[in-house]
């Protein structure tokens, strides 16, 4: 409207004359759709843009108020700073989200989160709009007449700009092994996480803050050596206790292999590639043997640092009753689910006792980790926290997460250690933190005993400062690290709430005569995604009578933690997962 019309409403003349004594600059004739054309080039920075109740006026459904809201937003987008907000007030149930109470059916709301990530933009907070606290208030134009509408339980809804998704190209990683340059290719799921440094001098990171404090802990109980240094993320050899699958392997390509000038002088660069999904027959598992390639050794990302703390025992300088700790991140190929991450922090104690007390050695060590975790917990929550030491025979397979299970083949667990809080239990798939076990080697003495204690340091991020997101951790928006100030733990607030999710279906056909590899299935939506899937249920089987062809059906549920994530960037991901499962899994697709 313009100005002579909108002066003939109520007190609209008024409020216009006060704002221009203020000093606002009050524009007509905008349209919320089209704001970049309302405004000249050196006014379209604004800090906050509000829209009061928006409605395309008459009887118009869901749908017309949906694209209205789409089409503001995109607008929006267009005209405010990067650190700016845009302020949405409706009515009781139309946002769709659970800050509504009753909560309306989603597909009967106005789906504002999912309108908004169109645009690029997350909810960032949402409180009541209280009408009765701004002064002369009124609100009218109820069906597009000058009658009031009800704001009773309305909701303010506060967006703000969310980080692009990224779409990461390979990566080369060079790092040294054996005293000789070694460069290979990042598998594609680990692009954004490798060489992150969070446990780095410099980092706030709270796992960083975690595994300090801890250490810390434990320096006044046992004399402490930190060992992490000369840890190498490539290891050499064979797992025999770990299923190949769960394993990011890296093969040597034949033709990069140096020429003994380049040996000679040092300048050996040797190169590897990441093997993905390459079949071998004799393990049943993923490993890196190619076709027509020679591979006499066999190197793959470290899934756990057991490998060098059993090292540790062998060297001529360990000393039996010093405590030593190795940290550094770990990684595994493991099933998509709320505490299942292909890569995080592991830290490992490692102690030498003498036989007959690792008992009391065990106790002691755990004694202090339960005392530094309730110390940082109560520090940051007061939510009721415990800590106990299970016996590995009372925990079956299936109440295990991916941690404790993988920790579990590697060999004989005697202990998990195991948190809860007043919203969770002991038994609940992210309660197993650390592990404690003891191991009989060919010491100096053979009346010596190893004790090893191995925690998550993630999973145990995430509980103490009520982190519900594994992925939140690896973001890369400041917003994340800005609440955490170097060596503080805080109770952490989303910067996005109410994420829109996405449900798509995917079925095939599996190989005659094959083995489907579930681990591998699962890499494959987390590569596509960019860890945007967070459910991957299988929903429905089928096997052909006649031919006995077998066909599954699963359910992908795709969901951002951090980044605003379109209907349209899903679509395009569920077709990059189909195309990739049939080219790399052999399977044909229904």
């Amino acid at each position: 409207e313009n100005e002579e019309q909108v002066s003939g409403w109520g007190r609209a003349a008024e409020n216009i004359r006060r704002l221009r004594e203020s000093g606002a600059e009050v524009v007509f004739s905008v349209d919320c759709t089209k704001l970049k054309d309302c405004f000249l080039p050196e006014k379209r920075e604004f800090d906050c843009i509000y829209f009061n109740f928006p409605h395309c006026g008459r009887k118009a459904g869901v749908v017309k108020n949906r694209e209205l809201l789409a089409h503001f937003f995109h607008s929006s987008a267009e005209v405010l700073t990067e650190e700016g907000e845009v302020h949405v007030a409706l009515c009781n149930g139309q946002g769709g989200t659970p800050a509504d109470q009753p909560r309306r059916e989603w597909h009967n709301s106005w789906q504002i989160v999912a309108m908004a990530a169109r645009a690029g933009f997350i909810l960032s907070n949402v409180h009541p709009f209280r009408a009765e606290t701004i002064h002369g208030y009124k609100c009218t134009g109820y069906r597009s007449q000058d009658k009031s509408f009800c704001v009773e339980g309305a909701l303010n809804h506060i967006f703000t700009r969310s980080m692009p998704l990224l779409y990461f190209k390979p990566m080369i990683c060079e790092i040294e092994l054996e005293s000789q340059k070694v460069s290979f290719q990042v598998p594609q799921v680990l692009v954004d996480k490798i060489n992150r440094g969070f446990l780095e001098l410099n980092s706030n990171h709270p796992v960083r803050t975690v595994k300090e404090k801890l250490t810390a802990e434990l320096r006044q109980a046992f004399p402490l050596q930190n060992t992490d240094c000369c840890l190498s993320l490539l290891h050499e050899g064979h797992l025999n206790d770990v299923c190949h699958s769960n394993t990011f392997w890296i093969a040597l390509s034949p033709e990069e292999t140096p020429s003994t000038e380049e040996m000679s002088n040092g300048l050996a660069k040797t190169k590897f590639s990441h093997v993905d999904f390459c079949r071998d027959t004799d393990n049943n598992g993923w490993v890196n043997v190619q076709e027509g390639c020679h591979m006499p050794n066999q190197y793959y990302l470290r899934p756990s640092l057991l490998p060098y703390a059993r090292a540790i025992t062998q060297r001529g300088d360990f000393l039996p009753g010093t405590l030593y700790v190795l940290s550094g991140p770990v990684f595994r190929k493991c099933l998509i689910s709320p505490y299942s991450m292909p890569v995080f922090h592991e830290v490992v104690f490692v102690c030498a006792v003498n036989r007959g007390t690792e008992n009391s050695c065990i106790q002691m060590l755990v004694n202090n980790i339960k005392s530094s975790i309730y110390s940082l917990h109560q520090a940051v929550s007061s939510f009721k926290l415990s800590i106990s030491l299970q016996e590995a025979t009372s925990f079956e397979t299936a109440e295990l997460n991916d941690f404790a299970a993988f920790e579990s083949h590697l060999s004989k667990i005697q202990y998990f250690i195991c948190m809860k809080t007043d919203t969770s239990g002991f038994c609940e798939k992210g309660s197993c933190v650390g592990i404690i076990r003891t191991a009989y080697y060919e010491l100096v003495s053979s009346k010596l005993v190893v004790v090893f204690a191995s925690l998550n340091l993630d999973l145990l991020a995430m509980l103490i400062c009520g982190i519900p997101d594994w992925r939140m951790l690896w973001t890369s928006d400041t917003r994340f690290l800005h609440q955490f100030p170097k060596g503080e733990l805080r109770l952490f607030k989303s910067f996005s709430l109410y994420p829109p999710s996405y449900v798509h279906d995917v079925s095939f056909w599996v190989p005659d005569g094959e083995q489907f590899d579930e681990v591998a299935f699962h890499t494959i939506a987390r590569q596509v995604s960019g860890e945007m899937v967070i459910s991957l249920q299988l929903i429905d089987s089928f096997q052909q009578p006649e031919t006995g062809r077998k066909s599954l059906c699963y359910r992908l549920t795709f969901q951002s933690c951090d980044k605003a994530l379109s209907r349209q960037e899903v679509a395009e991901m569920q077709l990059l997962f189909r195309k990739e499962i049939n080219q790399r899994l052999g399977v044909t697709l229904r």
